[in-house]
């Protein structure tokens, strides 16, 4: 394909090759975080979960939560 590619010629690739063109576009966009800025409130979360991070990391604290215990708190919805 070239640089430029039409929805007509999209439409005739194999639903494989839909799949492999979908992730070279992800890829692409995904290369340039400076594209994608954080909203003031993605911001915040950062920090905050960050703080939470060095706090149990300095205190000795677990820093995760197993599969099992993951899921179980997935499904309580918490």
């Amino acid at each position: 394909m070239g640089k430029q590619v039409s929805l007509k010629e999209v439409n005739r690739l194999s639903a494989a090759e839909k799949i492999l063109l979908a992730q070279d576009l992800w890829d692409s966009a995904a290369d340039d975080p400076e594209a994608w800025p954080l909203t003031p409130a993605q911001r915040r979360e950062l920090e905050r979960r960050d703080k939470a991070y060095q706090r149990d990391k300095k205190a000795g604290q677990p820093l995760g939560v197993s599969w099992p215990e993951a899921k179980r708190r997935a499904r309580r919805g918490k």
